[in-house]
C-alpha cells in the first residue's frame, strides 16, 4: 500500500463516519419531530419478564426514610 492509497482509504473512512453521523442526527430530528404527532412505539416494554418501570412522585420522595438511603461518605471520616 503506498501513500496514495493510504491517504484516499483515510479520507474515505473520516468521510464515510461523517455520513453516519449526519444521518443519525438527520433519524433522531425527525424522530423528535414525528413523536409530537404519534404515540411512541413501546416495543421494549412487550419483552417478556422485564418488570414495568415507574418513576417515584414528589410525594413518595417527600415519604422516603433518608436513614436508610447508603452514601458514599460514611466511614470516611
Amino acid at each position: 500500500m503506498d501513500i496514495d492509497q493510504a491517504a484516499t482509504f483515510l479520507a474515505g473512512s473520516i468521510l464515510i463516519s461523517l455520513g453516519f453521523v449526519i444521518v443519525i442526527i438527520g433519524v433522531v430530528t425527525v424522530n423528535n419531530i414525528i413523536s409530537k404527532f404519534w404515540k411512541p412505539i413501546k416495543w421494549i416494554h412487550d419483552i417478556p419478564g422485564m418488570a414495568p418501570h415507574r418513576f417515584a412522585t414528589a410525594e413518595e420522595l417527600k415519604e422516603l426514610d433518608k436513614s436508610t438511603i447508603p452514601t458514599l461518605d460514611k466511614g470516611t471520616k
